[in-house]
């Protein structure tokens, strides 16, 4: 296998470990037995669990703004693009009544955990919040952008967490139903004015 896979295929078990285990709870070994390579071929592409996380945040942080990208080329309406953003709940619930929301819980580990990668975990957050706010503004609603698009990342959020507690995707789905209809005034509210 070319060393380009082979170091692909690390990072993508990890990622799923991490997303899985926790980072904390996941080992070199771990690793290494889901890619099914020895330890020798492991250490060439990766020295530490550190230089793994990095390149799984990395990874995160690519297939984010692929799918901004595929949001944005889908529809040219800020509102149902947002609404792409609420609806993740509903496409990911296997997962997510699983093991909850990846991004959230790697960021809350590594918060616990006071790990410097911490930050840069949090930049899967600042991406969406960053594109969120871009839709809100190309609805109008420039002077609250960035506090509308915090408010629908902090919904999501909460929502992943209480339906994955009580596995609850009837609550998941009213919710995300509920956020869909906020959206909706906010989106005819921005055509009246």
């Amino acid at each position: 296998m070319p060393p380009a896979n082979t170091r692909q295929q690390i990072v993508n078990a990890a990622n799923d470990l991490f997303y899985r285990q926790g980072f904390d709870h996941t080992s070199f070994a771990d690793i290494a037995g889901a890619v099914q390579i020895s330890r020798g071929n492991f250490y060439y592409h990766f020295k530490t669990k550190d230089e793994i996380l990095d390149a799984v945040i990395e990874t995160r942080l690519a297939d984010t703004r692929a799918m901004i990208a595929a949001w944005a080329a889908d529809s040219p309406d800020p509102a149902q693009r947002i609404r792409s953003y609420i609806r993740i709940l509903i496409t990911n619930w296997d997962k997510i009544r699983c093991f909850g929301c990846p991004v959230g819980t790697l960021t809350t580990e590594l918060a616990k955990l006071d790990h410097g990668a911490g930050r840069a975990a949090t930049e899967v957050f600042s991406e969406f919040r960053g594109w969120l706010a871009e839709q809100f503004r190309a609805l109008g609603r420039t002077e609250d952008a960035d506090e509308l698009a915090m408010q629908v990342i902090s919904f999501s959020q909460g929502v992943a967490t209480l339906a994955c507690a009580f596995d609850d995707e009837a609550f998941m789905r009213s919710e995300v139903e509920r956020m869909s209809n906020w959206l909706d005034g906010i989106a005819a509210e921005s055509t009246r004015t």
